[in-house]
């Protein structure tokens, strides 16, 4: 990968890092000077669990009930995790089954998000949690929530390792970690891209997957 190697930042909590490489790197929605490296958090149980612990150290989570999180980007064993922890004894915000349902949407040709006639009753009436690898111009989450609102459930937050909004439509954003722990950092449409303006290549194409090198 034509970056500087990959950095550890540190957290409080001893098996959670957010692993970065600094860069030129485009998404489908913007370009960015920074590369997170999500995959350890999505695929081992130990760092999931803390991305989950973290999450759920925010008080913004006992005011509301979630009967559901909706896991995006390959977040569904961090879903699995925080599902468990919102159904610790010692929270007060579980609906009356004392359970969570965690599921992913189907995505579309079309980029939309569509849920099965047998998915759906996890989502119609209930309160759901979007959860994301990571939040920018929020437009993956937006989508998620127009189809939560359309199968009938109640959007309640957004949950994600990485947001550069605190709100996205007026929904909270609770996020581990945030531009403040990246110097520097830009995430800005292709167009208005000041590497770009430079006559910087792009280093590579990132997704929620990982990185595709030019």
């Amino acid at each position: 990968m034509p970056t500087s190697s990959i950095t550890k930042i540190k957290t409080k909590r001893s098996n959670l890092f957010l692993r970065v490489a600094k860069g030129h790197f485009a998404t489908n929605h913007s370009h960015s000077n920074y590369y997170i490296d999500v995959a350890a958090q999505k695929s081992r149980l130990s760092e999931a669990k803390a991305v989950a612990q973290e999450l759920c150290s925010n008080s913004k989570y006992k005011v509301n009930i979630i009967d559901t999180i909706l896991c995006l980007d390959g977040t569904e064993v961090i879903g699995a995790c925080l599902a468990e922890e919102l159904t610790k004894n010692n929270w007060m915000n579980i609906n009356a089954h004392q359970t969570v349902y965690v599921v992913t949407p189907e995505m579309t040709s079309g980029s939309q998000l569509l849920f099965r006639d047998n998915i759906v009753p996890m989502i119609r009436g209930k309160h759901v949690l979007v959860l994301a690898v990571s939040v920018a111009t929020g437009g993956t989450v937006r989508a998620a929530m127009e189809a939560v609102k359309y199968y009938g459930g109640e959007v309640v937050g957004v949950a994600s390792i990485f947001s550069t909004a605190e709100e996205v439509d007026g929904y909270t954003v609770n996020s581990v970690f945030n531009p403040k722990d990246l110097p520097g950092y830009f995430a800005s449409p292709s167009h208005e891209c000041p590497l770009c303006k430079e006559g910087k290549r792009i280093d590579a194409l990132i997704n929620s997957h990982g990185f595709s090198k030019l």
